[in-house]
């Protein structure tokens, strides 16, 4: 590789050779670059966010509503199964989400003791604009890649998130 190509991931994996050389770094490679990777682009798309006043997270609980398609309702206890967060950390961005206007809470009408949660209008342009601007961000950042380099990503990523979620026992 040149020198030119060098990243950070590259001089902690020369420091590891120097004083460990009997190790195998080619996961750390991977994997450290994957994690830097997504830090980088969670805090560009964190940028992006911030002007229709939502976090990271509370846009992913609007996305989740958009997506469930129309009347964009789900239930606290679904969004909370989706986005892999415990009740109480829903609760605290549906609260957030709710004082501004972008979604309410009601009764659940086929469930006496449920909640049910659903975009209200803002709610549903806020996140049409959020996504789109969202993916601008993502699209800017991919475009060091060809097209097929990137389906290539893609498949590749896909075959190592399958493989980080059911591991051979």
């Amino acid at each position: 590789m040149s020198a030119q190509r060098k990243d950070a991931v590259d001089a902690i994996i020369e420091q590891w050779a120097a004083v460990r050389p009997d190790l195998d770094t080619r996961a750390m490679e991977v994997f450290g670059r994957v994690y830097r990777l997504s830090r980088a682009m969670g805090d560009r798309v964190e940028k992006v966010y911030a002007p229709y006043g939502i976090s990271r997270g509370e846009f992913d609980v609007l996305a989740t509503l958009r997506r469930a398609g129309e009347p964009y309702t789900l239930s606290p206890r679904r969004l909370s199964s989706t986005l892999m967060l415990t009740t109480g950390g829903m609760t605290g961005r549906l609260d957030k989400l709710e004082r501004a206007g972008l979604l309410r809470r009601s009764p659940d009408p086929h469930d006496r003791r449920g909640l049910q949660v659903t975009l209200t209008e803002k709610g549903l342009a806020v996140i049409d604009e959020a996504v789109g601007a969202g993916l601008v961000a993502q699209t800017e950042a991919l475009s060091a890649l060809d097209d097929e380099q990137a389906d290539q990503l893609a498949d590749l990523l896909r075959t190592l998130l399958e493989g980080t979620q059911n591991p051979p026992e």
